[in-house]
């Protein structure tokens, strides 16, 4: 419980303070740290009956001459949950080191505390993030559903619970996007206080969160039934504007869909990382992509290279040569979209509808093919959706 990294620290920083040996037993009396490092490893004797009685002892020179490993001072006991796990011994004459021996004590029990709450803490988060990934590589032939339903239970979290996962991706923009004067951020060290924003936000002690690689963090969110989608997504977009406040970082996040069950869970979060890098490549400047926007997307990118070339090819050869054919590519979209309606698309393109058909005119006239045909339509709908997509994978 008291380690001797965390001893020999303490003792030898405190002791540099007061100006007297301070040294640092263990339950069993063996000093594990001290300003005087040629005492560590030794036996305090005194220490076995501090620690019996849980209450503090002096001794003159003639006393600690009389005890092994005693020098003259005073021994006092290190008490964490009401049990004795050390001791604390300062070296000087009684009269001198008495007036530090509380001062001491209170200190170091602090620190023991903190160490053992960062333990505590560090030792969940590791849990945390090897459930998150045995979940986002599940596979039934593989792990029994059972035995991760057990784990998290010993966690504290209940899998059985509706859930929905979310991917956050933050990253330090490049030299020409980054503000004037801001610094480059290490995401090793704003990992702490990374999981510590999204952990405001996602505050429910069910919520499942952890690193997932560096910059990555996962989310199994408890979903309350009356949760609607636009109050996760508003979470969400409250999470990655703080963290572009904080400056140097950007961040982005995709949602999957709800689960309740392993195999759903382990798609939702599969489907979660999917919408990131999709909604990424393909909305611009949104921070916040749902899997239910990009469903075909997601299909498309699941073929292959060369067939989702002989689409575009044979589809859309004739447009892709015009000039605008970004603009052409987006009016498509906006038409398929909108479904077929003329008003719903110009709203979409923020032009006049005048325009809407002078450009689906100009489509028809390379083309050749109505663009009130379901099928020609959906057919350059995949063409110009592919064509976003563009040539990477997934």
């Amino acid at each position: 419980m008291l380690s001797p990294s965390l001893a020999q620290e303490i003792a030898g920083d405190t002791s540099a303070v007061i100006g007297f040996n301070v040294l640092i037993t263990d339950a069993e009396g063996t000093v594990i740290g001290s300003g005087d490092s040629s005492r560590v490893g030794s036996f305090h004797e005194a220490s076995v009956e501090v620690i019996r009685t849980q209450e503090p002892a002096t001794h003159s020179a003639s006393q600690a001459h009389q005890l092994r490993g005693v020098r003259p001072g005073v021994t006092l006991p290190l008490v964490t949950d009401g049990q004795a796990v050390g001791t604390v011994g300062i070296t000087g004459t009684p009269a001198q080191v008495r007036r530090f021996g509380l001062l001491v004590k209170r200190q170091t029990e602090i620190l023991l505390r903190e160490s053992v709450m960062l333990r505590s803490r560090l030792l969940a988060e590791r849990a945390a993030e090897k459930l998150l990934a045995d979940i986002a590589s599940y596979d039934p032939q593989v792990v029994e559903g059972d035995f991760l339903f057990f784990r998290a239970a010993e966690l504290g979290f209940d899998l059985r619970l509706r859930r929905v996962a979310v991917a956050f991706e933050v990253t330090v923009p490049d030299r020409a996007h980054r503000r004037h004067g801001t610094p480059t951020r290490d995401m090793a060290l704003v990992r702490s206080e990374l999981l510590r924003t999204i952990r405001e936000v996602f505050a429910d002690p069910q919520d499942i969160i952890a690193t997932t690689a560096p910059g990555w963090i996962g989310v199994l969110h408890r979903r309350p039934a009356d949760q609607p989608v636009a109050s996760l997504v508003g979470d969400c977009r409250r999470i990655t504007d703080v963290i572009a406040a904080q400056g140097g970082l950007t961040a982005r996040a995709g949602i999957g869909e709800s689960a309740a069950s392993i195999g759903a869970l382990h798609d939702s979060y599969q489907d979660a990382c999917d919408a990131l890098r999709l909604g990424t490549r393909l909305a611009g400047n949104s921070p916040v992509h749902l899997i239910t926007d990009l469903r075909v997307h997601q299909v498309l990118a699941a073929v292959g290279q060369p067939a989702r070339n002989r689409l575009v090819g044979l589809t859309a050869a004739d447009l892709r040569t015009q000039p605008d054919w970004p603009v052409l590519r987006d009016t498509i979209t906006a038409w398929c979209e909108s479904g077929f309606n003329l008003v719903r698309a110009s709203a979409a393109l923020h032009v006049h509808r005048n325009t809407v058909v002078y450009r689906m005119n100009k489509i028809e006239q390379i083309t050749g093919r109505p663009l009130r045909d379901h099928r020609t339509t959906m057919a350059l709908y995949l063409a110009c959706l592919t064509d976003q997509l563009g040539s990477g994978g997934a």
